[in-house]
């Protein structure tokens, strides 16, 4: 009967010893010391805040975007709430085409298309267009949203 054998040939072993060398080496500084677990804690911390604000303006964000779909009887609202499909929707209430979502994935075109694509948004909720323009500015865009979703 044949024996099988446990170990793996030098073949594989050293060149995934090496891999994994070269993996961790970058991680060594940051345990050479012991960091406090007060650090550690604070960044916890900070790192949790950090999640619930950012799923705060997510949720707010995905509920004045279908809220804005109903309001412009445009069909599949509850895609605002998926990723990349609520960029499908929204160029469905600006009425634009859906290729240009490609567009919306390459560096310094994406604001000018989605300064467009709001401004579309705004005039289909019967606002004026340069409603768009406000959404590149951080504080402002919350309220436009908020605006073009509830306000009459």
């Amino acid at each position: 009967m044949k024996t099988l054998s446990v170990g793996r040939s030098a073949r594989t072993v050293v060149p995934l010893s090496i891999l994994a060398t070269l993996i961790l080496l970058p991680t060594v500084p940051a345990f050479a010391d012991e960091p406090n677990a007060a650090g550690v804690a604070a960044l916890g911390l900070f790192m949790v805040f950090g999640l619930v604000v950012f799923a705060a303006f997510y949720v707010y964000a995905a509920l004045t975007l279908q809220a804005i779909a109903k309001r412009t009887n445009t069909e599949n609202g509850w895609l605002a709430w998926i990723p990349i499909a609520n960029i499908i929707l929204m160029l469905n209430i600006a009425k634009r085409p859906i290729w240009w979502i490609v567009l919306c994935f390459i560096p310094l075109v994406n604001v000018a298309i989605l300064i467009i694509v709001w401004m579309d948004i705004a005039t289909a909720c019967k606002k004026p267009g340069w409603w768009g323009v406000l959404t590149i500015v951080p504080i402002a865009n919350l309220v436009i949203m908020g605006m073009l979703a509830w306000a009459d």
